[in-house]
C-alpha cells in the first residue's frame, strides 16, 4: 500500500515538473530578429518617409504608436530660406508607452558639432549624402540597446536616436542603416540655399 501511494505520488509530481517545464518553455521569450533593415526604403511610410518595417525590427515592436510629421517648406513660410523641420516619434503601445525612437530634422546643424563627438569617441559615418558628414554612436553600458546617429548637411540636419533597441540585434548599425533609408530624402528635400550652406 505503501510503494503504491510513493509511485502516485511520484506519478503527480513528475507531472507537476512536466508541467512547470512546458510553462516555463512557453514564457520564454521569440528568438531575437538579427536581419539587417532593408537596404531600400519601402512602404508602408510613417510621418511620409520613415519606412515602418525598419521601425519594427530596430525596435522589436509590431504595432508601435507613431507621432510627428516632417515639413519641408517651413523656412520658406517663417523666413524665406529653405530648410525644413520636424520628427518622427515611436511609442511602445502597452503600460506608459514610453518612446522608443525618434528621428529629428532641424536647421541647427554644424560640423564642429560631429567633429566634436568624434573627437569624444563617437564613429564617422560612411559617406550617405555627397557634402555631408555624420557621426554614430552607442551607449557603452552593459545591455544597453541605446544609439544614435547624426548627419548635418549644411546647417541641415537629421538625427536618429534609438532610445530603447532590443538586446541581441547590433543597435548602432541599426540606426545607420535607418539613416542610410531617411537622410538622403530628408536632407535633399531640405537642402538650404547655397548662402545658408557654409558652416
Amino acid at each position: 500500500m505503501m510503494r503504491k501511494t510513493f509511485r502516485s505520488g511520484l506519478v503527480v509530481l513528475l507531472g507537476a515538473v512536466a508541467l512547470l517545464v512546458s510553462c516555463r518553455q512557453q514564457e520564454s521569450p521569440p528568438p531575437v530578429n538579427k536581419a539587417p533593415l532593408p537596404s531600400v526604403a519601402a512602404p508602408p511610410y510613417v510621418c511620409d518617409f520613415v519606412p515602418l518595417d525598419a521601425i519594427r525590427l530596430m525596435t522589436g515592436i509590431q504595432n508601435p504608436i507613431i507621432e510627428g510629421r516632417f515639413n519641408m517648406a517651413v523656412g520658406k513660410m517663417v523666413d524665406g530660406l529653405e530648410y525644413g523641420t520636424g520628427s518622427c516619434r515611436a511609442y511602445q503601445p502597452s503600460g506608459n508607452k514610453p518612446k522608443v525612437l525618434q528621428i529629428i530634422l532641424s536647421p541647427a546643424g554644424g560640423e564642429r558639432e560631429v567633429d566634436w563627438e568624434i573627437s569624444q569617441g563617437a564613429r564617422r559615418l560612411p559617406e550617405i549624402v555627397s557634402g555631408a558628414v555624420g557621426y554614430y554612436s552607442q551607449n557603452g553600458s552593459a545591455g544597453n540597446t541605446q544609439a544614435a546617429a547624426m548627419l548635418v548637411h549644411g546647417y541641415d540636419r537629421v538625427i536618429v536616436e534609438l532610445i530603447h533597441g532590443v538586446k541581441g540585434r547590433d543597435n548602432a548599425a541599426d540606426v545607420v542603416a535607418m539613416m542610410k533609408l531617411i537622410a538622403p530624402k530628408l536632407i535633399l528635400d531640405a537642402t538650404p540655399a547655397p548662402e545658408r550652406a557654409k558652416d
